[in-house]
């Protein structure tokens, strides 16, 4: 996609540049390059970008462990998400909980929630994959689709749990970006503007 992109931008800078100097025209070309290559440190954007704009940001996305699976439900439905994170009675996270977890470990176990603690079917911390809200969007993708999970938490450099984000979120924050780059090029090949913005 990078190439792509790459290639489209590097071609747009040079019919953007047929009539000027060629020094000038050398200029535009290595500009968009630059622009479409590997971002630097900082430039990416960060999960807490996403987090922002997530549906998680505006409720309380936690449940006590010790809650019943009922009650996880419930809230899995009030808010319309399809994770929870867990905490402990110290406020700490112990794990997560999920739809699916819901699926398979009570519903097709003939379980009921109204009697089934959150711990006994959450996902634990210390299987858990989590993310930093410095991490970059790309990298919070790699981790969700190399565990083939749809949720991760953000934790602090302190551990304490500051959000969660899903692949949506994700994919919304990397389109977002997509677009913008293609409007910046777009913006450049008709003469609006001699730099990037990105």
């Amino acid at each position: 996609m990078m190439l792509m992109l790459s290639t489209c931008a590097t071609s747009l800078a040079r019919a953007s540049t047929r009539g000027r100097h060629p020094a000038a025209a050398a200029a535009a070309v290595q500009v968009a390059r630059r622009a479409m290559g590997t971002p630097k440190l900082g430039e990416a954007q960060a999960a807490s970008h996403a987090w922002k704009k997530s549906c998680y940001s505006g409720i309380d996305y936690t449940i006590g462990d010790e809650n019943t699976v009922y009650e996880a439900v419930e809230k899995l439905a009030a808010y319309n998400v399809g994770c929870l994170v867990t905490t402990d009675a110290n406020g700490n996270l112990s794990g997560v909980i999920s739809e699916r977890d819901y699926v398979m470990k009570i519903a097709l176990l003939g379980k009921t929630g109204r009697t089934t603690k959150v711990k006994e079917i959450s996902t634990k911390a210390a299987n858990l994959i989590t993310a930093s809200p410095d991490d970059t969007v790309d990298s919070c993708m790699a981790k969700m689709l190399s565990r083939d999970i749809r949720h991760l938490p953000l934790v602090d450099d302190k551990g304490k749990v500051v959000g969660i984000i899903s692949i949506k979120d994700l994919i919304k924050s990397s389109l977002e970006e997509k677009e913008h780059t293609i409007h910046s090029l777009a913006s450049f090949a008709v003469g609006e503007g001699g730099h990037f913005v990105m």
